[in-house]
C-alpha cells in the first residue's frame, strides 16, 4: 500500500515536470513573438531560407518565430500536449527525439523546401504527433496504444497536412517532421522500458486466496499417517 502511493506521488511528480517542460518552451514562443510586436521587429529573416548560406541559421531559429499571432496561437496547444506527452510516457527516448526532429526537420527543409522563408514549430509537431502515434503501434502495450488513440483523436485532422495545400503553408516542414518521427519510433522502439502494469487490492486477495487454496490450506481435511491406537 505505501509504495503504491509512493509510485503515484512519483508518476503525478514526473507528470507536473513533464508539463512544466512543455510550457516552458511554449512561453519562450511567446515571448519571442511580444518582443517582436513591441520592438516593431519582423523576425522572419530567421527563418529557413533553403539552400542560402544566410538562411542555414534558420536551422537553429525557424521554429521559434511565428508568422502571426493565429500561428502561434494554433501551435501552443500542440506543443504543450505533445510535448507533455513526450516527456511523460517516454522520458529516455525524449533527449533524442526533440532534438533530432528540432535540428533534423530544419535542415531538411534548407536542402530540399521551396524557395521561401519557413518559420514555425509545425515541423516539431509534426514530427513529434508522428513518433507518438506510430511507436504505439509498434510497441502494442495499453499506455503506448491509448497514447497513440488520443494523439489521433486530437490531431488526426492534422495528418493530411505533410501535404501540398496552401501555398503560405510550409508542407515541407510537416513532411519531414514527420518522416523524422516515423524514423525514429522504429528506432528507439525498445529505449524506454514497458510501463508496469498497477495491480489493484482486490487483485492481490484473489491471487493471495488462489495461492491458499491451491496449497491446500483454508479449512481442508487433514490425514494422519501414524498407526491406529490398540
Amino acid at each position: 500500500m505505501v509504495e503504491s502511493i509512493a509510485d503515484e506521488k512519483g508518476d503525478a511528480g514526473r507528470l507536473r515536470r513533464s508539463f512544466m517542460q512543455a510550457m516552458g518552451f511554449a512561453a519562450l514562443l511567446w515571448v519571442i513573438k511580444l518582443l517582436e510586436a513591441t520592438l516593431d521587429l519582423n523576425f522572419i529573416q530567421y527563418g529557413v531560407y533553403p539552400r542560402q548560406l544566410n538562411g542555414l541559421a534558420g536551422v537553429l531559429f525557424a521554429p521559434l518565430v511565428h508568422g502571426s499571432w493565429y500561428h502561434l496561437f494554433a501551435n501552443t496547444a500542440p506543443v504543450a500536449v505533445l510535448g507533455t506527452s513526450l516527456l511523460y510516457v517516454y522520458p529516455r527516448s525524449a533527449k533524442t527525439v526533440i532534438p533530432v526532429i528540432y535540428v533534423g526537420s530544419s535542415l531538411l527543409v534548407w536542402l530540399f523546401a521551396r524557395s521561401a522563408y519557413h518559420i514555425g514549430a509545425s515541423g516539431l509537431i509534426f514530427g513529434l504527433m508522428f513518433f507518438l502515434f506510430t511507436l504505439g503501434v509498434l510497441r502494442w502495450e495499453r499506455r503506448a496504444i491509448a497514447l497513440s488513440l488520443l494523439v489521433f483523436f486530437l490531431y488526426g485532422g492534422m495528418f493530411l497536412g505533410v501535404l501540398p495545400g496552401k501555398p503560405g503553408t510550409s508542407f515541407e516542414s510537416h513532411f519531414f517532421g514527420a518522416l523524422l518521427g516515423i524514423v525514429l519510433a522504429f528506432v528507439l522502439k525498445r529505449r524506454d522500458p514497458p510501463a508496469p502494469e498497477k495491480k489493484y487490492s482486490w487483485e492481490t486477495e484473489a491471487a493471495v486466496a488462489k495461492e491458499e487454496n491451491d496449497s491446500g490450506g483454508g479449512g481442508s481435511s487433514q490425514i494422519s499417517l501414524g498407526e491406529p491406537k490398540k
